[in-house]
């Protein structure tokens, strides 16, 4: 597939971009730095600029698409990592702007221009608990994509907008348009660096519920939606298998979350930001869960 990858030089971004091209996809990058990845045209733009999102999605992606001279390839698909990743970098407003209307404009672009197939990043944010004010329990648990979402804070807000503003889009033009609720974004030299922390002091991971995704994961869930079609607007949880911690989860919910309702049965070890939607619909298998990189 052709592919165009916005964010692709960020943390995530460049991890996915990998697996895409592994996997033989033609991956064009959108952002504002170049990723620098041999296999990769990299295109330097603003999201927030609605005319060059038209402009690059209807353009070429490499000397290369040059030379058989039968005009612009068209994309078969648009994956948008592109964002603001948290709070506390830009002001609120500005993080709010920057998300929303790049989101807006790499998704009017894509569907005013026929491309059958969008992934957006959406965030585990949504579910209100990340980035509230004070210690805020979830709504229930494990949780899932059809839980109320409701944050308090400016990115997890902006996060809600871009997936009504995919749903919108969908119904009007009737393409595949996947929001992915990405969980705390490991990378492979994380494990090494971050988990004996964690492991030490579980607490500091309550405001995400525990949760991870493996970059080199994450790039197979984007492969993944790439290649299923037919499913219109859906939102997936971008998760690992198992939570990020060495407590069964039992133990996790009756230390952190003992007031919080338990809607479904859960594994030993099942990771409480649940994935399940991504297995039983997209056919996701981790390849990357911690244990294979150090020892609870």
């Amino acid at each position: 597939m052709r592919i165009l990858f916005t964010g692709g030089a960020g943390k995530a971004g460049r991890h996915a971009v990998a697996y895409l091209v592994a996997q033989g996809h033609k991956v064009v990058n959108l952002d504002r730095v170049p990723l620098g990845n041999p296999d990769v045209h990299d295109m330097i733009a603003d999201i927030t600029d609605s005319g060059q999102m038209f402009n690059i999605l209807s353009g070429y992606g490499g000397f290369e698409e040059l030379e058989p001279g039968t005009g612009v390839p068209k994309f078969d698909a648009v994956v948008h990592f592109a964002a603001v990743p948290r709070i506390l970098i830009n002001s609120d407003n500005e993080c709010f702007r920057i998300n929303t209307m790049g989101t807006y404009n790499v998704i009017e672009a894509a569907c005013k221009l026929g491309i059958p197939k969008i992934i957006i990043a959406s965030s585990e944010t949504t579910y209100g608990v990340c980035f509230s004010d004070g210690e805020v329990d979830p709504g229930s648990l494990p949780q899932l994509e059809d839980y109320d979402v409701d944050p308090m804070d400016s990115y997890g807000l902006s996060k809600v907008v871009n997936e009504k503003t995919a749903r919108s889009f969908q119904r009007r033009f009737g393409n595949d348009i996947y929001c992915l609720r990405i969980g705390n974004v490991i990378e492979p030299h994380e494990y090494e660096t971050l988990f004996p922390g964690y492991f030490a002091n579980p607490e500091v991971r309550r405001r995400n519920a525990f949760s991870y995704v493996d970059a080199r994961d994450l790039g197979q869930i984007a492969d993944l939606c790439c290649k299923t079609d037919g499913l219109g607007y859906q939102v997936f949880n971008a998760g690992n298998d198992t939570n990020g911690a060495v407590l069964p989860t039992a133990e996790l919910i009756e230390r952190f979350y003992p007031n919080v309702p338990i809607t479904q049965e859960l594994g030993e070890y099942e990771a409480l930001f649940s994935n399940r939607k991504i297995k039983d619909m997209l056919g996701f298998k981790e390849q990357h869960n911690w244990r294979k990189y150090i020892s609870g």
